[in-house]
C-alpha cells in the first residue's frame, strides 16, 4: 500500500477534534463574563480573529487584556479544558488508523497543551502520535514560527516534501508557507466564507470534509 505523505502535520483544534465551538469558545464566554464583561465576541468572531490575526492578538489587541490578564485567562482556559474532552470528528479515527497502517507518522503541533491533545487522542481511541509540540512550548518555537517543522525534520530524518501540513487557520498556513512543506486547509469546522476563501486562493489543497482528505491521502481505498 503506498504512502502519500510519511508524516503527517496535524494541527488539534479544529482539525482532529471540533473543539473551539464546543470547549474554547464557551470557556472564553464564561471568563469574560466573570472577569471581563465588557468584552463580548460572537463564535464567528472568535473563528475570524483566532484566524487572523491569531489567539495572543486577539486577546491584547482586539479584547484588551493586558499581559497579566492574559496569564490569568490561560490558567483559566487550562482548567476548563482539563473537565473538557472534545470530540474527534467523524472518519478521523479511520484516517489516521489508515496512516498508521501503512508505515505513516503522526505529529501535532497545536495551540492547545500537550497534556490535552494526547488526553483527547485516548479519550477518542486514536492513534497515539509521534511527537507532539503544543502551547508549553515558548512563543519562539510555537507556530507561526516554522521551528516545529524544522524540529519534526531534523528529529525524524524527513524532508518538505515527505510532510503535509493539515490546519484550520492562518498561523499554520504561514508556518508550513515559511518552510516549504504542502499544506491543506482543514474546512470542516466553520463556513465562514472570508477564512474559506484564503484558504482556497493560497493553500496546496483545500478540503471540505475529512473524507475529502482521506481519499486524497489513500486514493486507492
Amino acid at each position: 500500500m503506498s504512502l502519500k505523505f510519511k508524516c503527517l502535520v496535524l494541527d488539534h483544534d479544529d482539525t482532529v477534534v471540533n473543539s473551539t465551538a464546543t470547549v474554547h469558545y464557551p470557556c472564553f464566554v464564561e471568563y469574560m463574563e466573570k472577569f471581563q464583561p465588557q468584552v463580548h465576541l460572537t463564535l464567528e468572531e472568535y473563528f475570524r480573529y483566532n484566524f487572523d490575526p491569531g489567539v495572543i492578538p486577539m486577546f491584547t489587541d482586539i479584547c484588551g487584556l493586558s499581559m497579566d490578564e492574559l496569564y490569568d485567562e490561560e490558567a483559566y482556559w487550562k482548567e476548563y479544558v482539563r473537565h473538557h474532552t472534545p470530540k474527534a470528528y467523524p472518519g478521523m479515527k479511520e484516517l489516521l488508523v489508515e496512516q498508521k497502517k501503512r508505515g505513516g507518522l503522526i505529529t501535532v503541533v497545536s495551540h492547545s497543551f500537550s497534556e490535552h491533545i494526547l488526553r483527547d487522542y485516548r479519550a477518542n481511541d486514536l492513534p497515539a502520535p509521534d511527537q507532539v509540540y503544543g502551547w508549553e512550548y515558548p512563543d519562539a518555537q510555537r507556530k507561526p514560527n516554522p521551528w516545529p517543522l524544522y524540529e519534526i525534520m531534523r528529529t525524524l530524518d524527513l524532508r518538505p516534501e515527505d510532510m503535509l501540513v493539515v490546519d484550520d487557520l492562518k498561523p499554520g498556513y504561514d508556518m508550513a508557507h515559511a518552510t516549504g512543506v504542502p499544506f491543506a486547509a482543514a474546512g470542516w469546522a466553520n463556513d465562514i466564507p472570508e477564512i474559506e476563501s484564503f484558504m482556497c486562493k493560497n493553500c496546496d489543497r483545500y478540503f471540505k470534509t475529512v473524507a475529502e482528505l482521506k481519499s486524497y491521502l489513500f486514493p486507492e481505498e
